[in-house]
């Protein structure tokens, strides 16, 4: 195993750039509706976060390009609601709830920012929320601070066990 670790700091040592993109499009596509469901972000990110550390890359960066992915594929989502809003009610899940998009207009009329935020951090609902935002037409600079705030704090707190656990696997 010894071996095989040290062929990957030695791989995120010499191409640290491309997995930083990587990073950014694994984050990316978890937000973004329909490909959130082929992308396992969460393991991907605590290996590279933990290898990046070890490699001596900035930890840094790594977050920002999360973020930034995250928040991306969130607008990507919100979009597909936006403009193809007449299209997605006759698609599923739409189309045999027809009762959701009220629930979710009245989701977003109570909650605002703070429903963008909180479904976040639940898997299925990450990629879903900015969806029903756009075919709410959620107000743009709400969605846009809510979305933000939350991919950078979601981004940390995916990131942080493999940043601040990177000591402990190399003294393993």
């Amino acid at each position: 195993m010894s071996d095989f670790w040290n062929f990957i700091l030695e791989f995120v040592k010499a191409y640290d750039e491309y997995i930083l993109v990587i990073a950014f499009i694994i984050c990316m596509a978890e937000s973004v509706i329909g490909i959130s469901l082929f992308v396992p972000s969460t393991l991907i990110l605590l290996s590279f976060s933990a290898t990046l550390t070890l490699s001596g890359a900035n930890g840094l960066m790594l977050w920002l390009c999360a973020g930034l992915g995250a928040a991306l594929g969130d607008w990507i989502s919100y979009a597909l609601g936006y403009y193809f809003e007449d299209h997605l009610h006759d698609r599923w899940p739409l189309k045999n709830n027809k009762d959701l998009l009220e629930r979710g207009h009245t989701f977003f009329k109570k909650w605002g920012w703070l429903s963008m935020f909180a479904t976040r951090f639940i898997g299925p609902l990450r990629s879903l929320t900015p969806l029903v935002a756009g075919i709410c037409a959620m107000p743009l600079i709400p969605f846009a601070l809510a979305s933000s705030a939350s991919a950078f704090v979601w981004a940390g707190v995916i990131l942080s066990p493999g940043l601040l656990g990177a000591s402990w696997l190399a003294n393993q």
